[in-house]
């Protein structure tokens, strides 16, 4: 069984019907990515899957529970957490704030040592703990946000576009960090813009356009796919 099963979901902004019929899974133990333009659907996806939009039919279970009309605080007790587009961290709060707000599922007595397992996944946030968030940098954000969601100690962790507006030297941190949480055993469902690094830490990829998934395969596959080359990789 799938960690993440998603059978024939549909979802719609008022007339407009943005996700149609798509269907994917995530195993233990892989990253997955999606790919596509911009509109194809892919953070609509991860929103629908972690509870913040329903699906109109369909099903999505996570580690052999339906979750399609769960609450996202209980899809995150359950160990899925999401990295939203964005980053959204709570700007007027301190880095250690907002690393705390993210165990809010966990137990009191986690909660330090969850901390520590952060600051020595980002030595930077260490160093800005006492730091108003608002005034990192966006890759520091970035890592606030993903350090915040790894508080939860999820199982498949959900990123949606991490190196969206980060400098060439950042996105490469950021993806080595992907890849370093990916061999701690951490499962991870990527939705990326670029789709060349998301493809190459990939083990598979979906392609998305308008909503619809269009081809799927291995990372390498793809990467070499002519279709692909030519819409996503300038080839």
């Amino acid at each position: 069984m799938a960690m993440l099963q998603v059978d024939s979901i549909n979802v719609f902004y008022g007339s407009i019907h943005a996700i149609k019929d798509v269907s994917f899974n995530v195993e233990q133990g892989e990253i997955v990515t999606l790919i596509g333009a911009n509109g194809a659907g892919k953070s609509t996806i991860l929103k629908t899957v972690s509870g913040l939009l329903r699906s109109k039919g369909g099903s999505i279970q996570f580690t052999g529970h339906t979750i399609s009309s769960a609450a996202p605080h209980k899809i995150v007790s359950m160990g899925l957490a999401h990295v939203p587009e964005g980053r959204h961290v709570f700007s007027q709060m301190t880095v250690e704030e907002n690393l705390e707000m993210g165990a809010y599922t966990r137990s009191q007595g986690e909660i330090a040592p969850g901390l520590e397992k952060v600051y020595n996944r980002f030595p930077r946030l260490k160093e800005r703990r006492k730091q108003v968030s608002g005034t990192l940098s966006g890759g520091e954000q970035q890592m606030l946000a993903m350090g915040r969601a790894l508080m939860s100690q999820p199982a498949l962790l959900m990123l949606d576009e991490p190196s969206m507006g980060l400098a060439p030297l950042m996105v490469e941190q950021i993806f080595e960090i992907i890849k370093e949480l990916h061999k701690d055993g951490v499962t991870v469902l990527l939705v990326e813009q670029n789709a060349q690094m998301a493809l190459s830490v990939a083990n598979r990829g979906y392609v998305l356009e308008t909503g619809k998934i269009v081809l799927s395969g291995n990372g390498k596959d793809l990467l070499e796919d002519d279709a692909v080359k030519k819409a996503y990789l300038g080839g």
